[in-house]
């Protein structure tokens, strides 16, 4: 059945992928995006297709918010401040974005009874150390005076809002915490490794690893993560829950950075900077960040099907015809 759905942060680079799934169903979509880390780029193609309305605003535009959400059935709320670095460089503007974006969707999802999916972090995990990583782990966060944890605070706090709407009046809402996402359309401005390794390896430039590079992480390809997004909503028995969605395969960022070199045949070498230098004093790292996704197969039938190599290709080719 065709619904009206609403993505805010429509032309960032989840929402604009989710977009296209969602149109391939059948949907009728709008896309709200004030441009601030999305690009207009990436939703261009999708302008002139029936069934798309884009408006380019803000979510923080609360009468505008009210309308779209009262005319909307479902609701993805995607627009956030993305990436570490930005989180580093802008903490004020990233706790307030988040916090405040998801508090308006929230209130009007609650009044009209909209369905709504609210995307959390891999980062709300914090410095755990029981891996794989299970919703309903217990988590450590670092201090206050650490900005590098604002973004996982800020995150926290939008799924305690989240659950409390559906404790009080079982508000239709789910929260899905993504571990690192990569595909086409991915740029490494904020920080991003996967598109920023691939492109100085396009170059020839070193790739620039951060510590020791011995610290791992899993890649979902967007693809992947977007057909799971694109179930949540459909399934009721996800309602009220907090699901991870990414991929199981783990490798270290030396591994990764080695697999761009090799998949792109590239002249590349592997260089080394202390985080300090990428960030500033400071900084904090996970070593390893590993989902569990038991609860995402067995609520959605999730089961990643792209692999890294795939993904490292993928972004090759996407940034080749850039």
């Amino acid at each position: 059945m065709s619904e009206r759905i609403l993505i805010t942060g429509g032309a960032g680079f989840i929402g604009c992928h989710l977009a296209e799934r969602l149109l391939d169903a059948g949907h009728t979509v709008t896309l709200l995006d004030n441009l601030s880390t999305g690009r207009y780029a990436n939703i261009s193609h999708l302008e002139g297709r029936k069934g798309v309305t884009v408006i380019i605003d803000s979510v923080l535009n609360e009468p505008l918010m009210e309308q779209l959400i009262r005319e909307s059935d479902q609701v993805y709320h995607m627009a956030s401040a993305v990436g570490v670095k930005l989180i580093m460089e802008q903490p004020v503007k990233t706790i307030e974005t988040i916090f405040g974006g998801t508090d308006v969707v929230l209130r009007h999802c609650s009044r009209f009874r909209k369905r709504v999916l609210i995307p959390s972090t891999s980062e709300v995990y914090g410095k755990g150390v029981s891996v794989p990583f299970r919703e309903d782990d217990d988590v450590l966060t670092g201090s206050t005076s650490k900005h590098r944890w604002a973004y996982a605070c800020a995150k926290s706090l939008d799924e305690f809002l989240s659950l409390a709407h559906y404790k009080e009046t079982r508000l239709p809402v789910v929260i899905v915490r993504l571990f690192n996402t990569v595909g086409p359309r991915q740029t490494g401005q904020y920080g991003m490794v996967v598109p920023r390794f691939v492109q100085a390896a396009l170059k020839n430039e070193d790739l620039i690893v951060h510590g020791d590079g011995q610290q791992s992480r899993c890649f979902g390809h967007v693809k992947d993560v977007v057909t799971g997004l694109a179930k949540c909503l459909e399934v009721p028995q996800a309602f009220g829950q907090v699901i991870n969605i990414g991929n199981e395969a783990e490798v270290t960022i030396n591994q990764l950075a080695q697999a761009c070199i090799d998949l792109t045949q590239s002249k590349s070498k592997i260089q080394h900077i202390p985080y300090s230098e990428a960030y500033g004093e400071g900084f904090e790292d996970m070593r390893r960040r590993v989902p569990s996704l038991e609860k995402a197969r067995a609520l959605l039938g999730y089961k990643p099907t792209l692999t890294l190599n795939d993904i490292i290709r993928d972004v090759a080719a996407s940034l080749r015809g850039n």
